[in-house]
C-alpha cells in the first residue's frame, strides 16, 4: 500500500499514540488530532522519542465539533478513529458524555470523511461490546450485549460506521481491539495499577479476579489497525485483533508478582467492581479472519509485554508512585 497521509485521532491516548509512532516509522505522513485544551496537552506523544514526534502535524480540536472534524480530515487519505472516552467506571457517572463523544464524535469523523471522497476510516471500537461470552473463542459473528453504557456507546458508534459503509460505500472498517497493555497505560488500567502495588504498595487491590481477559501488547494492536487500513476490506467489514489465550485477573497478578520479586495480599476494593449485571465474565478472542485474509498475528507473548510494561514502568516511577490504586 503507498504511504498517504493518515489522521489520527484520540493521538494523544495511549494506544493512538503507539498508533502515530508505528506510522511515522512506516512511513506515512501523520496529522495526530488531539482534544482542545488551554494548556496545549499533547498527553501520550510526549513519550514518542524526538525523532518521531518532529515529523508529527498536530492539530487541536474537540471531536465533537464537526467543522473542526472535517478540517482535520481534509487531505488524508486515511483516517484512525481512536478519540473517545473508554473508562468504564465513568460511564456509570457521565453516560450523557459517552454518548456524545463517542457516538456524535464518530458521526462527525464520518461525515467529513464521506465529504473527503475517497479517505478510509479505521473505526476502532472494543471486545466490550460482546458483553459476557456466550461461547469462545469469540468470533466477528458474537451477538453485541451492552453491560455499561460504555459499550452502548460503542456499540453505537460501530452500528454507524457499519450504516456508512451500506448506504454510502464509504470504505470503513471496524476493528475490535481485546484487552490492550503496555508503556503508557494509565495506571487506571488493571495491568498498570497491578504493576504499580506491586512494586510499591504493600498489598494489591482490586475488584473481581476472576474474569477472564484475552491481553495484547500494545504494539500488536497498532499493527493490527495498520493492517486493517492496508487491507482490501469491504465497507462495513469487521475484525476482532486478540491473541486468542485469556487468562483471570488473579493469574495475571501471579505472573506480575513473579516478575517483580514479591507476594503481596490481594484485598478486594469496592470502587473497582462493577455491578453485578455488567461485569464481563470472560473475554477470549477468535481473530482467525485477520489471520487469513490481512497474515495479522500478535508477536508479542503475555510474559514478553508484562516484562516489557514493568520495566518502563520502573523507568517513570514518580509517575505511578502516588497512583491512586498504587498506594
Amino acid at each position: 500500500m503507498a504511504k498517504g497521509r493518515a489522521l489520527v485521532t484520540g493521538a494523544g491516548g495511549f494506544i493512538g499514540s503507539h498508533l502515530v509512532e508505528r506510522l511515522v516509522r512506516d512511513g506515512w505522513q501523520v496529522r495526530a488530532l488531539l482534544r482542545y485544551g488551554s494548556r496545549a496537552d499533547i498527553g501520550n506523544l510526549a513519550d514518542v522519542p524526538g525523532d518521531v514526534l518532529k515529523d508529527v502535524e498536530r492539530v487541536h480540536l474537540d471531536v465533537e465539533d464537526p467543522g473542526a472534524v472535517l478540517s482535520a480530515v481534509r487531505g488524508c487519505s486515511t483516517v484512525f478513529h481512536l478519540a473517545a472516552l473508554i473508562g468504564i467506571p465513568y460511564s456509570y457517572v457521565a453516560p450523557q458524555q459517552y454518548v456524545a463523544t463517542n457516538v456524535m464524535g464518530t458521526l462527525n469523523v464520518l461525515e467529513a470523511a464521506r465529504a473527503s471522497e475517497g479517505t478510509k476510516v479505521v473505526c476502532v471500537s472494543t471486545s466490550e461490546v460482546y458483553g459476557s461470552a456466550r461461547y469462545t473463542p469469540i468470533d466477528e459473528q458474537h451477538p453485541l450485549q451492552a453491560q455499561s453504557p460504555y459499550a452502548a456507546s460503542k456499540i453505537g458508534a460501530e452500528k454507524l460506521a457499519q450504516s456508512y459503509g451500506l448506504s454510502f460505500e464509504l470504505p470503513v472498517v471496524v476493528v475490535r481491539p481485546f484487552n490492550t497493555y503496555g508503556p503508557r497505560q494509565s495506571a487506571r488500567a488493571v495491568i498498570p495499577t497491578i504493576i504499580a502495588q506491586a512494586l510499591w504498595a504493600t498489598e494489591i487491590r482490586l475488584g473481581a479476579v476472576s474474569p477472564l481477559r484475552d491481553f495484547n501488547f500494545v504494539e500488536d494492536t497498532a499493527g493490527g489497525m495498520v493492517a486493517a487500513a492496508a487491507a482490501a476490506t469491504a465497507p462495513g467489514d469487521v475484525f476482532n485483533i486478540g491473541s486468542g489465550v485469556a487468562v483471570t485477573i488473579g493469574e495475571t497478578v501471579e505472573r506480575i508478582q513473579k516478575l517483580c520479586g514479591t507476594s503481596l495480599p490481594i484485598v478486594t476494593d469496592e470502587r473497582r467492581v462493577r455491578p453485578a449485571g455488567s461485569e464481563v465474565r470472560e473475554l477470549r478472542c477468535d481473530a482467525s479472519r485477520a489471520r487469513a485474509e490481512w497474515g495479522w498475528r500478535p508477536r508479542v507473548s503475555l510474559d514478553e509485554g508484562l516484562a516489557a510494561t514493568t520495566e518502563w514502568m520502573r523507568r517513570h516511577a514518580d509517575d505511578f508512585r502516588s497512583a491512586e490504586y498504587a498506594v
